[in-house]
């Protein structure tokens, strides 16, 4: 963490600024691309229930951990105005008692005429029950069953912390990939790779029936054909370097706005490893997927690029053995903060090298001033055609693993 910043350092002359952020240790936000590290997951409930797992217990994604009832919806039923009758006689006309069960069309209040042919019955225009009546309004509250809330562990691990009345956290060993922007919530299946180069674009035409269910992984860029094709195979999730914003639009039939992602059903997660446009998926990231191919994953398109980051995530769990298990304390968190350093690979998320991934070659110490006009600290980095920039420490995000 940086040291206390005085709050008249920005007045300052520029060389005593130089000098207090020379000392002090730069950091940058990190994207973890990992072949093994432990990871806790908070798998909370929405609203107070039940949890199911204990401490200890060996759990699977699929395994619900806690349970709740959601209230079912509520149907005004105005029984005196039905009836003719005044609101405060409305419990001499019930055939059935507060809080019994009603099935759709079931008679429960009706009245008793001296010829049978002017009676009125009042049915249930819902499954339920009947919740309560009033005789201030002459009104009968029928209540829908309630809606069963379960929360699953998403990843495979074992618990090791309990909430009571919202859930556990689930501990996990495991390789991971965490990309730059995604939609859709958590889902599991076995990761398949649809093409053989980071390169390459993913069509329509290469998802298959066999995908269904499946975390398809593809290279450089999908189209909005390839997304409807993967909607209309049920393929569980698909990961790509790229895609073009106006695809991502035509999908949702909105705008996204700044808030968290993650909630939007478009029936499948998507996951985008490098940025908007045709951009190549890191060799690194391709190459971990690729060698996790047939294994069961774990993936969440859940975004938020504010305060708060909540990066999208695969989650290939490791088997649970003596020699996939490192301790929690000798890993570093998916979301902390890690210096740069010569060496570090980074990537680029500012126009005009967007996407583009290399190493740290050289970190000057004195600041620079960019074409803002800025004065600000830089880095050099090298890419893999060989070619090198000065940056701006603030326009690069490590990739840890």
């Amino acid at each position: 963490m940086l040291g206390h910043v005085p709050s008249n350092l920005y007045h300052q002359p520029l060389a005593i600024r130089h000098k207090f952020l020379v000392m002090s240790h730069a950091y940058t936000p990190g994207l973890t691309v990992t072949e093994q590290t432990v990871i806790r997951k908070r798998q909370l409930l929405p609203i107070p229930g039940t949890v199911l797992a204990k401490a200890g217990d060996r759990v699977y994604a699929e395994t619900v951990v806690a349970r709740a009832e959601l209230p079912g919806k509520v149907h005004v039923v105005n029984v005196a105005n039905l009836l003719g009758i005044a609101p405060d006689e409305i419990r001499d006309y019930l055939i059935k008692k507060e809080g019994e069960s009603l099935e759709r069309d079931e008679v429960f209040a009706e009245n008793k005429p001296f010829i049978k042919w002017f009676k009125t019955e009042v049915r249930s225009p819902i499954q339920g029950k009947l919740e309560s009546v009033s005789t201030i309004t002459g009104q009968a509250l029928l209540r829908e069953p309630p809606r069963l809330l379960e929360r699953l562990a998403y990843v495979n691990g074992t618990v090791v912390d309990i909430h009571p009345g919202q859930g556990v956290t689930v501990e996990t060993t495991c390789s991971m990939v965490q990309g730059i922007f995604g939609i859709g919530g958590e889902t599991w299946g076995e990761l398949m790779m649809a093409v053989d180069s980071p390169e390459k674009t993913l069509s329509a035409s290469q998802l298959l029936p066999t995908m269904k269910n499946k975390i398809v992984v593809g290279g450089a860029f999908l189209g909005i054909e390839t997304m409807r094709r993967a909607r209309e195979l049920g393929v569980a999730s698909l990961v790509i370097g790229g895609i073009h914003d106006k695809d991502l639009r035509e999908l949702l039939g909105y705008d996204l706005g700044v808030a968290i992602t993650g909630t939007e059903q478009v029936g499948f997660t998507l996951v985008i490893t490098e940025g908007f446009g045709t951009i190549p998926m890191a060799t690194k990231t391709f190459e971990l997927l690729a060698k996790h191919a047939g294994q069961k994953a774990s993936i969440s398109g859940a975004t938020q690029i504010r305060a708060g980051v909540i990066r999208p995530e695969i989650i290939i769990p490791r088997q649970a053995d003596a020699e996939a298990m490192i301790p929690v304390q000798a890993t570093a968190s998916a979301n902390e903060r890690t210096g740069i350093t010569v060496g570090s690979q980074v990537r680029v998320i500012r126009d005009p090298l967007f996407g583009r991934i290399g190493q740290v070659v050289e970190l000057p110490a004195e600041l620079k001033q960019i074409e803002t006009e800025s004065v600000v600290r830089v880095l050099e980095v090298k890419f893999a055609d060989g070619t090198s920039a000065i940056i701006p420490r603030a326009n690069v995000e490590i990739i840890q693993g």
